[in-house]
């Protein structure tokens, strides 16, 4: 394909408002265009990429016995009430729901458990037709409040969700598997650095799931890693034993203490230097938010660690779970913000503890009273021991649950992740199939999602540099860049002619840039645009010479033209 044939448009600037490189780099090649926030036209060279990867992802999925269908974006709520997810998915305010024209409730599907249950519900009747296995490739619609990152969180994306049917739990495990062996081929083939890690399930619901982390300085997840052991959990999911703190030397009699001002840990520690800060115990208030009703939560952790909401949310089912405002603060402390503890606590709150703070002795914490907390508390003795949960963020020297190991933090990019459902839709769907004994019973269901668009740009941040992309070759746009330095000499025309012919006869994809106008220029955009093998036919071609460059990790070298097409088929 030759530029000058094109739409190949790039910009020297890049958009003020990308955070992240491929953001930048992928609108300053003319990859995508941003129409509005977190919604993309995605330009010929990244509808090339994103080909490629949805390419390799039916040949693996084809392989391994999948069959590929297509269900509608658009979706009536009723299906979504017959799961019981509407109310979770209004709340979480990433529905884009609205009335048709007769009146009726439909949205835009951002995944597709309850289509695909009623698709099988009546077709999959018996024992004897599973296991199976369907998925498809389409856009997906999330109402990301805080578009970002490009196409890593955007309003519209491309996706990949695949759905298992199984007789029983043993079926679904193994269908499960079998899907975790396709997404490691899937991103091994495209040429990206991944890490599985243990998830949170979250509004998708079920008993198990894990992620597929693109391993990147720049992700938005952090992977809570033990080399030692091999253990991976995204920081959601995550879990870890923490050490006890230091013991005090003697019993005191729980007291008030005045703390004008002192409104966080660090303040405390200021104000009461020799009491570790193991042992002064924050209580954060939440309000919780279910379908019938609302409720103040009350949290107890060390001062020294985090609350994680995603855990909180999940142990407490609701719909929604958001940091209590200043005036409930108020309504159930009787104090100004920063001073709430366990203790004269309203009724109506519901008092929890992180596993952090168990068995703590001789604590700090808030007196329910302004510019004043409470010390030498014990449990068992001034307060019982709330009802106690793992509801911590983990910490980078963490000590594995088993203890034989150290933790520590990466980051990373999510691109895919599988689900073990169970029976959550097909018992609320009444999605039932005939045993071998005639009784009917629900299906047991796995989930597996590949974000199509994700991973194309998660590419991009694990593989750029100063210069622009280096795309790796199976789902780069093109294979080659073919650079003619002097479009109209009849040596160098003639030569390039060959060349790409050749190239594109044994199916090698070329961009070849025959464009008039300086070197630098078109080295610049060669290195943006990252195709990964670079030939250029210059001062050489009456020699049937040309200049090899691999986009990154060699040096440049001059060859026979005849040696080009064995070095690209070697590579490929």
């Amino acid at each position: 394909m030759r530029i000058s044939q094109t739409l190949f448009v790039t910009l020297k600037e890049e958009p003020a408002d990308a955070e992240v490189r491929s953001h930048a780099l992928m609108v300053r090649a003319g990859f995508i265009q941003q129409i509005a926030a977190g919604i993309y036209v995605y330009g010929p060279m990244m509808w090339r990429v994103l080909h490629k990867i949805e390419q390799i992802v039916r040949e693996e999925h084809d392989k391994a016995g999948c069959q590929e269908l297509l269900m509608p974006a658009l979706q009536p709520r009723e299906l979504w009430e017959e799961s019981g997810r509407w109310e979770r998915y209004v709340a979480d305010k990433i529905l884009y729901h609205f009335k048709d024209g007769r009146g009726r409730d439909v949205c835009l599907g951002p995944t597709h458990e309850e289509v695909i249950t009623n698709f099988v519900k009546g077709r999959l009747t018996s024992y004897k037709q599973l296991p199976q296995n369907l998925y498809q490739v389409q856009t997906k619609f999330r109402d990301e409040m805080r578009p970002r990152f490009g196409l890593m969180r955007g309003r519209e994306f491309v996706m990949k969700d695949a759905y298992s049917f199984d007789a029983d739990a043993e079926g679904m495990a193994k269908s499960y598997d079998v899907m975790r062996e396709v997404y490691r081929n899937i991103f091994t083939r495209c040429g990206v650095r991944f890490t599985p890690v243990e998830a949170d399930s979250g509004a998708i619901g079920g008993s198990g799931s894990e992620e597929f982390m693109v391993d990147a300085d720049t992700g938005e997840d952090a992977i809570a890693v033990c080399h030692e052991t091999g253990y991976a959990a995204n920081t959601e999911r995550a879990v870890s034993k923490i050490p006890a703190p230091p013991e005090p030397a003697e019993e005191v009699a729980m007291h008030k203490e005045p703390t004008p001002g002192a409104k966080s840990c660090e303040d405390l520690v200021a104000l009461f230097p020799d009491l570790p800060i193991e042992r002064m115990l924050k209580t954060i208030l939440y309000r919780a938010v279910w379908a019938d009703r609302e409720q103040a939560i009350a949290v107890m952790c060390r001062g020294d660690r985090e609350i994680n909401t995603v855990k909180l949310l999940n142990h407490l089912d609701c719909l929604g779970l958001e940091l209590a405002d200043e005036k409930l603060v108020k309504q159930v402390t009787n104090a100004d913000v920063g001073f709430a503890g366990p203790i004269g606590l309203s009724d109506e709150v519901m008092l929890l503890a992180d596993n952090s703070v168990e068995g703590v002795k001789g604590f700090l914490c808030g007196g329910n009273e302004t510019d004043t907390h409470y010390l030498d508390v014990w449990f068992g003795r001034d307060l019982e021991q709330p009802s106690t949960h793992d509801f911590g963020v983990v910490q980078a020297g963490d000590k594995t649950v088993e203890g034989d190991g150290t933790i520590e933090i990466t980051r990373g990019i999510e691109v895919g992740h599988i689900f073990q459902l169970g029976t959550k839709y097909s018992e609320a769907m009444n999605a039932t199939f005939a045993d071998e004994g005639g009784k009917l019973k629900p299906f047991h269901m796995g989930c597996y999602g590949i974000g199509i668009s994700r991973t194309a740009a998660s590419a991009i941040e694990q593989g750029h540099d100063d210069g622009g992309m280096i795309w790796p070759l199976p789902i780069a746009p093109y294979h080659v860049m073919l650079i003619q330095m002097r479009p109209g000499d009849e040596a160098q025309d003639g030569l390039a002619q060959e060349l790409h012919d050749q190239l594109e006869a044994a199916g090698i994809e070329v961009l070849w840039d025959d464009r008039k106008g300086g070197a630098g220029a078109k080295f610049k955009d060669a290195d943006l645009v990252g195709i990964p093998l670079r030939v250029i036919v210059g001062r050489d071609a009456a020699d049937r010479k040309v200049e090899w460059k691999p986009r990154t990790g060699g040096e440049t070298e001059v060859i026979s033209a005849d040696e080009v097409l064995g070095r690209v088929q070697a590579l490929l």
